[in-house]
């Protein structure tokens, strides 16, 4: 990992703007692709846009950068609406997964190049490519091509190209995705840094849960065009709302049962696996409603001994993964287990062939009927 340089003393960075995007829809002939999306994203934010394949995140960002327009809705910075702006007139930076690079123009020329294609003209348009390139740390490199760089330092020029027109929004449309792991680890510091100290509200669009998880101030998780939560990515984690966002944030165990009873605010469920929990009861879920328990790898433990509390299971594979042991399982009713432990010398994995929750676990309950559930 490359040695970030120092920020030098400045000014503080500028009050960033803010974006909201009131009842979004896009429609694709009958193919309805966002679905009544409404964010409000703060000055200086960092939001990132996470969910699979055709969610919706995509075009989410490309309606905020004027290239697709909508159905209904509006988008809004510091209250005021876009979008009867072209693209070219919103003041948004964009930064594509490919760079989008002009080949036959140097480093320094594809930095200038979104100053020149507004009229800038003059000293003023080099002191401000080379500030940019100071600021990814690429000053030795003005000259070359892009052919002649690495896939991060493309990625930082492009960066820099999208930065020198002074944006009032940044959008970043999975940027890291063609990098290597540690590469992509510190580009998304280098852009942290800098979005840090420019105060840019900023929008990204990413697949990868790790990547919203690190950079992300707070996290929409998007399923057929719609927001499921939109949340700080420690919240998404610990309290996901539905069972989707559930499943599609980190790895988690979901293990059916049934609400025995509710007293109160806790709930006792009977597992099919053979374990009686009380849990914080949800709003929604009544006794005797076939129910979802969710909890993480981490927050199960094993053991030799049968408690009230604990259900049996049938030991499969251990593996290492760095400082932990990755335990597979699976319950008498057939429901595959993870648990994961820090790795040290224990007793025989055969020995130990009960399950049960640890005593820090949050888990999670859905209603089994959710129509998340079989996602």
């Amino acid at each position: 990992m490359h040695a970030l340089a120092p920020t030098p003393p400045q000014q503080a960075a500028p009050a960033g703007r803010t974006l909201d995007v009131d009842d979004l829809t896009v429609r694709y002939g009958a193919a309805v692709a966002v679905d009544g999306v409404s964010l409000a994203i703060e000055p200086g934010e960092v939001v990132a846009l996470l969910g699979p394949s055709g969610c919706g995140k995509t075009t989410l960002l490309r309606v905020i950068a004027g290239f697709v327009r909508q159905a209904g809705g509006r988008v809004l910075v510091d209250g005021a609406g876009i979008d009867h702006l072209p693209a070219n007139q919103r003041n948004v930076g964009i930064v594509f997964q490919n760079y989008a690079l002009f080949p036959h123009m140097t480093v320094a020329e594809n930095v200038a190049y979104g100053l020149r294609a507004r009229g800038q003209r003059g000293p003023g348009v080099g002191q401000r490519v080379d500030r940019m390139l100071d600021m990814v740390q690429l000053g030795a490199f003005r000259e070359r091509l892009p052919r002649q760089l690495s896939g991060g330092q493309q990625q930082r020029v492009a960066l820099a190209r999208a930065l020198a027109v002074e944006p009032s929004i940044l959008l970043l449309d999975e940027p890291f995705a063609a990098l290597d792991r540690n590469l992509r680890l510190d580009m998304q510091i280098e852009v942290k840094r800098l979005q840090r100290q420019l105060g840019l509200t900023t929008i990204l669009v990413t697949h990868d849960q790790d990547e919203a998880m690190s950079v992300a101030d707070r996290i929409a998780v998007m399923n057929k065009g719609k927001v499921e939560q939109f949340d700080t990515p420690v919240a998404i984690y610990d309290r996901p709302r539905t069972l989707f966002v559930n499943g599609f944030i980190g790895t988690t165990n979901l293990l059916p049962g049934r609400v025995a009873s509710i007293v109160g605010d806790t709930a006792t469920v009977a597992l099919d696996a053979g374990a009686t929990l009380r849990l914080p009861a949800p709003s929604g879920i009544e006794s005797g409603a076939p129910v979802i328990l969710s909890v993480r790898p981490e927050q199960l433990v094993l053991s030799p001994v049968a408690t009230a509390d604990s259900w049996p299971i049938e030991p499969g594979l251990s593996l290492p993964l760095g400082s932990q042991l990755v335990h597979e399982a699976r319950t008498v009713d057939g429901a595959a287990l993870k648990i994961v432990e820090p790795r040290r010398r224990t007793a025989s994995e055969t020995q130990r062939r009960f399950c049960a929750l640890a005593a820090d676990a949050r888990p999670s309950l859905f209603p089994r009927s959710s129509p998340s559930a079989t996602e």
